[in-house]
C-alpha cells in the first residue's frame, strides 16, 4: 500500500459557501448571541418534528440535563441507561443528584437491551434513558410499552440520531423528551449545540428558564427568577449554521447510506478473498430504512487475534486511515468505579467497549476511500490472525 494517499479522518463536517455567507451575515448584523436566528431555527426544527415544541441549547449535554430537570428527576431518583455511550449520558444523571443504573446491551444493535430493563426497575426508578448508538434507535414500540407499564418518563438520548426513523416516523416526532446533539461530528452540525423536543408549552417554558438562569422577563424592565437555571443558550451564529445544514441534510443522508452500503460489500468481499470468513468481525445492523448512518462501527474479533485494538488503530493510521472509539464502557472509568460500578456487571458492554472500532464515514468521502479502508483493515486482521 503506497503512503501517498491523503489521510482519511474518521469524520469531517461539510460547510458550503452558503453556510459561510450565513455566518458572515450574522456577524455583520450585530446580533450574535441568542436572537432571531435561534427563533427561526427552533421554528424550523419544530416543523421537522411534526410541530412538537423544540428548544435549542449550547450543546447536547445541556439538553439531556434539562430534560431530566423538566421531568422532575433529582436527588435519590434512579435512571436506567446504557454503559455504551459517551460519558455525558450518565454524567448528567449524576449532576442532578440522581443515580444511573446500567443495563447491559444487545450485542447486535449495541443499544440497551430492553428485555433486561424490567429486572433493573426499583421503587426509586423514575426514567429510562436509552441511547441510539451510531444513529440506530431501539425498538420504540417496546420502549414506550415498558415506560407505560412501569409509569416511567423516557428521555431519549438521540444525540447521534438526527434524521433516523422508526417505522417511517422521524425520531423526535413522537415519544416523550427527545434530546439531539449538533456537535461537530454529528450528521447535522452547528459546531456546538443541541435541541430538545418537548411535550407541551409548559415544558418548553420551563426548559427556557433552565437554560438561562431561571429568568423570566416582563414588560420593559420586569425580571424574575423562580428556578435555578444555568447558562446553556445557543447563539445565532450556531443557529445560522444549523439552518443551512438542515437544507443539505437529505443529500448528506443519502450519501452516508450509499457509503454504508459500500462498506458492507467491500468488507465482506475482502474477508472472502483473504479466506477470513471464520473471523467473527461484527458489522453493524444493516438497517437502511431507519438508520441515519451517523457512524459505521465494527466489533473486532480480538479473541481470534494476536493483537489489541490500539495496535490495529495505529497500523490503520500508518495507512492514512483515521479511526475512533465510541465508546469504552462507562462503568470502567475511575469516577464510576469509585462509586461501586463494575464493568463485569454488564459483560456484553464490557466486551464491545473493548473491541468496538469506528471507521471513517462522512458525506464528503470518496467511493474509493471505502475500498482502501476495507482492504487496510482486513490486511491487518489477516496479519494478526491466530493460527
Amino acid at each position: 500500500m503506497s503512503h501517498n494517499h491523503s489521510f482519511i479522518p474518521f469524520t469531517r463536517p461539510s460547510f458550503n459557501q452558503e453556510t459561510i455567507d450565513a455566518v458572515s451575515e450574522v456577524l455583520r448584523s450585530g446580533w450574535v448571541t441568542s436572537g432571531p436566528k435561534v427563533a427561526e431555527f427552533e421554528a424550523t426544527l419544530s416543523k421537522y418534528f411534526a410541530n412538537r415544541p423544540v428548544r435549542c441549547f449550547a450543546n447536547g449535554t445541556a439538553t439531556m440535563k434539562i430534560a431530566l430537570q423538566v421531568a422532575g428527576i433529582g436527588d435519590g431518583d434512579e435512571v436506567i441507561t446504557t454503559p455504551i455511550s459517551w460519558v455525558a449520558t450518565s454524567n448528567v444523571i449524576l449532576s442532578i443528584g440522581a443515580k444511573p443504573v446500567f443495563v447491559d446491551i444487545d450485542p447486535v444493535t449495541r443499544n440497551i437491551d430492553l428485555n433486561q430493563v424490567s429486572a433493573a426497575i426499583t421503587s426509586k426508578t423514575r426514567a429510562i434513558m436509552p441511547v441510539y448508538l451510531a444513529g440506530l434507535s431501539v425498538n420504540m414500540d417496546q420502549l414506550y410499552a415498558l415506560a407505560k407499564q412501569h409509569h416511567l418518563r423516557v428521555i431519549e438520548d438521540a444525540a447521534q440520531a438526527f434524521g433516523s426513523q422508526w417505522k417511517g416516523k422521524k425520531i423526535g416526532s413522537f415519544g416523550d423528551l427527545v434530546s439531539f446533539s449538533f456537535q461537530a461530528n454529528k450528521n447535522l452540525t452547528t459546531v456546538e449545540g443541541g435541541c430538545l423536543v418537548l411535550n407541551n408549552a409548559d415544558e418548553a417554558k420551563l426548559a427556557e428558564k433552565l437554560r438561562l438562569q431561571g429568568l423570566t422577563r416582563q414588560g420593559m424592565d420586569g425580571m424574575d427568577v423562580d428556578v435555578l437555571g444555568g447558562k446553556d443558550n445557543l447563539t445565532d451564529v450556531n443557529a445560522a449554521i444549523g439552518l443551512e445544514q438542515l437544507k443539505q441534510l437529505p443529500s448528506y443522508q443519502a450519501r452516508r447510506a450509499a457509503l454504508a452500503h459500500q462498506y458492507f460489500e467491500a468488507i465482506l468481499a475482502e474477508l472472502k478473498s483473504a479466506r477470513l470468513q471464520d473471523l467473527k468481525l461484527e458489522l453493524p445492523v444493516a438497517n437502511f430504512t431507519g438508520n441515519n448512518w451517523h457512524m459505521f462501527q465494527v466489533v473486532l474479533p480480538l479473541e481470534q487475534l494476536n493483537t489489541d485494538r490500539a495496535q490495529i488503530m495505529t497500523e490503520l493510521k500508518d495507512l492514512g486511515i483515521g479511526t475512533g472509539v465510541h465508546y469504552p464502557a462507562i462503568t470502567g472509568f475511575t469516577l464510576y468505579k469509585n462509586q461501586g460500578y463494575k464493568t463485569s456487571d454488564t459483560p456484553i458492554a464490557e466486551r464491545i467497549g473493548r473491541s468496538i472500532l469506528t471507521l471513517p464515514l462522512f458525506a464528503a468521502m470518496a467511493d474509493e476511500d471505502i475500498g482502501r479502508i476495507a482492504s487496510g483493515l482486513v490486511g491487518i486482521l489477516l496479519k494478526y490472525r491466530k493460527n
